[in-house]
């Protein structure tokens, strides 16, 4: 189906639509919509800036009852931020159809979302921990939900969330429809779907890298401590009107966009360390154009669309190659140029060997003297720090209820 109309959905979501400029579906819509509105449950697989949101909400809101205030959807998504996120985009798709949403998530006091719980609501966007803790004081049932949406399912595997999402599911009517969006496929996930999921379709969109055309790659090989004045050279040389730093540790990304700031930088954090009011002020910054650089680490940056992003910098190579694809992702889109910059310490080479090895694209070295890469020596960084180290504890892991309430 190549238009919004031919896939018969309601008037009042055709024109949410039109107010929101949507004039055709993006791919990920195109496979999926069909699908939904036919009552199969869906596994996609797709990257952030896809369409997926619209992709799971249009069938929702189209299944939605409005004269009955009985909760009837459930939304999981892993961060405060993409709850805030999915909230935003479903009320403006369903802005005339008088369906009712409350977002409930740690960070904000419970008696204030209770209240709006309390006067009536057609879909919950939660975050598992804030969506346990409801459930626990019996201040939420679930038992008329007839469509759940789990959103970013590998980031609330990294998280630890998979096991509250499974006490969530026990709370639910079989019956139910569901749809999983995940960028990636882990086992953890698939088994998740085997078990909770009715035969569903699989949607794969974009499921490796990003399109490469219009984004230009480049790294660069440093000791650690040579980094920061490089970052500033960069900055300074290529003056973006916004760029996104990815650092790997929540301590290094507050440190990093002081050291920025410092240095005469507009520049704002985004990590777990930090409030849900102070989380909210960066992202908010950020959006506006009152700071043009966002210090990030993977997990608060997990489902963000920002959209026109014109620089990354991995300031820390990722460990995993698929989140370089992810982060280097959020620029370049719509056919907008972009670019994206690593920089390789001598303990990153091996992690950074892999992701030349993956990708389908020419990362190329800033200076003759990057073309050799150092040889590396030791453990990865995968074991230096632990990648399983968030496993839930049937996994061997530590137990990641203590993360519920994030």
């Amino acid at each position: 189906m190549s238009t919004f109309e031919e896939m018969q959905l309601k008037p009042a979501l055709l024109k949410g639509l039109a107010g929101m400029g949507f004039e055709k579906p993006f791919p990920i819509q195109e496979r999926a919509i069909g699908p939904l509105l036919g009552g199969r449950d869906l596994i996609g697989q797709a990257r952030t800036g896809t369409g997926k949101t619209a992709a799971f909400s249009l069938p929702m809101l189209q299944a939605i009852e409005p004269s009955s205030y009985r909760i009837q959807a459930l939304v999981l998504a892993p961060t405060r931020e993409l709850a805030v996120q999915i909230t935003e985009e479903v009320r403006r798709i369903g802005a005339h159809t008088g369906v009712k949403i409350v977002t409930i998530y740690g960070g904000q006091s419970m008696n204030v979302q209770r209240d709006s719980l309390r006067h009536g609501a057609h879909i919950i966007v939660g975050t598992p921990g804030r969506v346990i803790d409801f459930l626990e004081r019996g201040w939420l049932g679930l038992d008329s939900v007839k469509y759940l949406v789990i959103d970013e399912a590998d980031t609330m595997l990294d998280m630890g969330f998979i096991d509250a999402v499974e006490i969530i599911l026990g709370h639910m009517p079989q019956s139910r429809q569901t749809c999983l969006f995940s960028a990636t496929m882990p086992n953890r996930i698939t088994d998740l779907a085997r078990k909770y999921m009715r035969n569903p379709v699989t949607v794969m969109v974009d499921s490796e890298e990003p399109s490469v055309e219009t984004l230009d790659q480049y790294y660069a090989v440093l000791e650690h401590q040579n980094k920061l004045s490089f970052l500033v050279e960069l900055l300074q040389r290529e003056k973006p009107a916004s760029v996104i730093v990815f650092c790997r540790t929540k301590r290094g990304a507050h440190r990093l966009a002081i050291d920025l700031q410092r240095r005469g930088f507009d520049t704002v954090p985004l990590h777990g360390d930090l409030s849900q009011n102070q989380r909210d002020n960066s992202m908010g910054a950020f959006r506006a154009g009152r700071a043009d650089v966002l210090v990030a680490t993977d997990v608060a940056s997990r489902g963000i669309d920002i959209s026109q992003v014109a620089m990354v910098v991995n300031y820390d190579v990722p460990m995993d190659p698929l989140l370089y694809f992810h982060r280097v992702g959020r620029t370049a889109r719509a056919g907008r140029g972009g670019k994206a910059f690593s920089f390789v310490t001598g303990e990153d080479s091996g992690d950074f060997t892999r992701i030349l090895h993956m990708t389908k694209a020419k990362i190329t070295p800033m200076r003759e003297s990057d073309r050799i890469l150092p040889r590396h020596v030791g453990r990865s960084s995968s074991q230096r720090f632990g990648r399983n180290r968030f496993r839930s504890k049937k996994q061997g892991g530590r137990p990641a209820y203590h993360k519920w309430r994030r």
